[in-house]
């Protein structure tokens, strides 16, 4: 029995696909829509170029879970991050031109390789992981459509 879970959003932003990208590929845009208990931060430089790395840590009292992440896609359009910790899996983010803007499409792909935390995620966090990216999506769209 395979654990691998999809979570996939999308939403019809007013903007053209490269302001878009810019919203997810530059970090002080990125922290503008990222959950607010979400902080990413760049191993070395900052760079969405297919190899780069980040860390994604949960801002929690006394432990701050982090996710280890590597660009492994990178189109105009595009990323794909490739992350591991307490989740395996990856994050693709793709801009598709539409007649109004553009839609961003959001896919979350994962499995949790530890059983008790699988549990726990599935019981306790995964509607609200899917709400969280529900709300991220609407803040991205506000963020895209100012600039």
């Amino acid at each position: 029995m395979s654990s691998r879970q999809i979570f996939e959003q999308s939403i019809d932003i007013k903007a053209n696909a490269t302001t878009v990208e810019r919203c997810f590929t530059q970090l002080d845009l990125m922290h503008q829509w990222l959950n607010p208990m979400l902080e990413c931060q760049p191993v070395g430089e900052w760079s969405t170029d297919k190899g780069s790395q980040s860390r994604f840590m949960i801002k929690m009292p006394v432990i701050q879970p982090t996710l280890r992440s590597t660009v492994i896609e990178r189109e105009p359009g595009l990323v794909v991050w490739q992350f591991e910790g307490f989740f395996q899996g990856c994050d693709r983010w793709e801009c598709q031109p539409i007649e109004s803007g553009t839609r961003l499409i959001n896919r979350f792909e994962f499995e949790i390789p530890n059983p008790l935390i699988a549990f726990g995620f599935n019981q306790f966090a995964a509607t609200w992981t899917q709400e969280d990216m529900k709300a991220q999506l609407t803040r991205f769209q506000q963020v895209a459509q100012r600039l």
